[in-house]
């Protein structure tokens, strides 16, 4: 598993409230549901023959003999819960998630067995004009965090499930007549599901793909009309794509439209956001047909994607604006009584007490490494409580001071206001 969270980082809270404020401006509210599901949910949704349920998911019976995973993605679970609790029934719905999936593959790179995501899910609306409004959502938050430039939308219509079908039996044809050319993870594809060879990243799969018989051969009137309308509503928000034959998906349900948000900046690990229509989910999972499209973002990848770029603005990694050096073990209770003091008169300050107590030298350098503005260092005398605090700055911007113990948080204000 991870050997840090995202959720101990101050990053992981600036990318939620990135996507909050994105999602919250579109009309789309919170949804939870379980980590753990029946393990059929993700056979029927995703696919029995996909790496994801054949290789990947965590499954166990449970102590009823029930069979149970760990959740590998969110998309099957939110519409079993907004199923369940009649949030579909002949309504729109704009829903969003996020939180830990779980997927047993070789840790690497911004990817982990433990994984978290932010999803988004939209219910009831069958248009190319939702999958516009979700993609360019999506667009919008790539620029609230300075990603813009950094992110490559990839694009491809995969039909519907006929168009497949059709499609397939003729890919797998052709496959079958080069299967000496494939490796064995394609081979073992072609009777299987023979679309997942088109996105291998196996170089000898390569040629193979290349001269495939094409996809938009075989793709029917509807989906084509949908398509084109989707591309005409991107261009005219300005969102640069391009148009990748080869991109599938690893999740059966999708249809029409899929699309992948990647970078060159995270080497072989390239997708950070990858989503489509799903149209027939709902129904295939015992509600009535409901039109449906989505995305999910890897909070890892993106997290990754932000640090390798440096785009973490300064505010988001913690530094603090007072740290408070005790020295004496009888002043514990004055150093609190002087940080719930500042914090009380200047709400949102950043005031960390070095509870503990230690060296001075030691103390120094751990306000050193919190970075902050001001230290005010509390020093015992004759075994009486300070009556007076030395204020000085870490990168020499004004010479120490002392100061008397009810006048800090006036000096405090002064210091650390600029051309105060």
């Amino acid at each position: 598993m991870n050997d840090i969270l995202p959720e101990q980082s101050a990053v992981w809270q600036y990318l939620e409230d990135s996507f909050r404020e994105i999602t919250g401006a579109c009309g789309y509210r919170e949804i939870r549901f379980p980590l753990l599901e029946q393990t059929q949910l993700f056979k029927r949704s995703i696919g029995e023959v996909t790496d994801i349920v054949e290789k990947e998911m965590y499954s166990f019976k449970d102590g009823g003999g029930d069979h149970i995973s760990l959740r590998p993605e969110g998309t099957a679970g939110c519409v079993r819960a907004a199923e369940q609790h009649g949030l579909l029934y002949n309504r729109q719905q704009r829903l969003w998630y996020q939180g830990p999936m779980f997927r047993r593959e070789r840790p690497q790179k911004g990817r982990y067995r433990q994984f978290h995501q932010f999803g988004l899910e939209a219910f009831g609306m069958a248009g190319p004009d939702i999958d516009a409004e979700i993609i360019e959502l999506s667009h919008a938050l790539w620029k609230r965090l300075g990603l813009a430039d950094n992110l490559t939308l990839e694009l491809n219509n995969i039909g519907s499930a006929e168009d497949r079908r059709r499609y397939g039996s003729i890919l797998a044809e052709y496959l079958a007549s080069r299967a000496e050319e494939l490796d064995p993870s394609a081979r073992s594809r072609i009777e299987t599901n023979p679309l997942r060879v088109l996105d291998s990243k196996h170089p000898g799969n390569l040629a193979v793909v290349r001269e495939a018989p094409a996809m938009t051969d075989y793709l029917s009137p509807e989906s084509v009309v949908h398509y084109e309308a989707l591309k005409k509503l991107l261009a005219a928000a300005r969102i640069r794509f391009i148009e990748t034959p080869s991109l599938v998906r690893g999740l059966d349900y999708y249809n029409y439209c899929v699309y992948e948000w990647t970078t060159d900046a995270l080497g072989a690990q390239g997708a950070v956001c990858g989503g489509g229509r799903y149209d027939g989910l709902v129904a295939q999972l015992g509600g009535r047909p409901t039109p449906a499209a989505g995305f999910a973002i890897g909070v890892e990848r993106l997290a990754l994607l932000l640090e390798t770029l440096d785009k973490i603005p300064a505010a988001v990694q913690f530094r603090a604006d007072v740290c408070i050096v005790v020295i004496g073990e009888n002043i514990v209770a004055a150093s609190q009584t002087l940080a719930r003091g500042l914090r009380e008169r200047y709400p949102g300050l950043r005031v960390v007490c070095q509870c503990g107590g230690g060296k001075y030298s030691q103390q120094v350098k751990r306000a050193y490494e919190l970075e902050a503005r001001l230290v005010a260092v509390m020093e015992q005398s004759d075994g009486a409580a300070p009556q007076q605090v030395k204020l000085r700055s870490l990168d020499n911007s004004f010479e120490p001071l002392v100061v008397p113990l009810d006048r800090c948080g006036p000096e405090v204000g002064r210091l650390l206001t600029p051309n105060s």
